[in-house]
């Protein structure tokens, strides 16, 4: 249960996490953004980063084995680094259309579920 609840709470993490580091480069696009100066995005995009942290903290404390949760540090941070990889990518597909995946980001994305398997391996 710990451990579905710490993935649950990653993948909300980074969802919120994309959408504050890479969401404003599509705020050009809606009409009341499009005059926002640099100061103002920011400030939007630390608003919802502040979300990001809401589920951030929570999963690294439920899920943190010293915590009484199922994942050693290392464990929490490569979790993290999947999930926010895969977050990108599900992001990068609905809101970017234009940018592409090639081959040797797919063979990096290998690498790291390849470190995902050694990392979790007893």
């Amino acid at each position: 249960m710990k451990a579905t609840l710490t993935i649950i709470l990653l993948i909300l993490s980074n969802t919120f996490m994309t959408f504050a580091w890479y969401g404003h480069l599509k705020f050009k696009e809606l009409k009341w953004f499009e005059n926002l100066g640099l100061i103002a995005i920011i400030l939007i995009s630390w608003g919802i980063a502040l979300f990001e942290y809401c589920f951030q903290v929570p999963a690294n404390r439920i899920g943190f084995k010293e915590n009484g949760g199922p994942f050693t540090l290392v464990e929490l941070k490569v979790l993290q680094e999947v999930i926010t990889l895969v977050v990108f990518m599900a992001f990068t597909f609905l809101f970017f259309k234009n940018e592409s995946i090639r081959l040797n980001h797919l063979i990096g994305f290998g690498f790291l579920v390849l470190a995902v398997y050694f990392i979790f391996k007893k």
